[in-house]
């Protein structure tokens, strides 16, 4: 059954000082969905790096996040398929990735503010900027 993959920003926004994006963030994240390893590795970088958590914190945070969605593994196919959408699609190589997760999750929407709003991959996967546009328009 399709669900809908959720990138690292999306989840980021959850410890910002944007109300309105933390609130998304946190309805998108209450509804479930998918991640990968990419993801939470990336979000364990930034709670470090940026967010200035302790190690006890950083890792309360991603047992959460695992939590309230599924996590699929990073594998070679994902390598192979994320490079091939980077070729395709000129994306940087992780938001390739990050896309070839999805497809591999067999996800239907990828939230992301990082990529272009609308655009269909492969006609299976629709990029949805989660903060822009009504807040009823995520729940499918």
């Amino acid at each position: 059954m399709p669900s809908r993959f959720i990138d690292t920003n999306v989840i980021i926004y959850l410890a910002s000082g944007d109300d309105a994006k933390a609130s998304r963030s946190e309805a998108i994240l209450a509804d479930g969905g998918v991640i990968s390893v990419q993801v939470l590795n990336e979000t364990a970088n930034i709670a470090r790096r940026k967010m200035g958590l302790s190690w006890p914190e950083t890792h309360d945070l991603l047992a959460t996040l695992r939590e309230l969605v599924s996590v699929i593994p990073l594998s070679v196919t994902i390598h192979e398929t994320g490079l091939a959408l980077a070729a395709r699609h000129n994306f940087p190589i992780y938001d390739a990735m990050i896309v070839a997760a999805a497809l591999e999750a067999d996800c239907d929407m990828l939230f992301t503010e990082d990529m272009h709003a609308g655009m269909r991959i492969d006609d299976r996967l629709t990029i949805v900027n989660p903060f822009l546009g009504d807040p009823g328009d995520l729940r499918r």
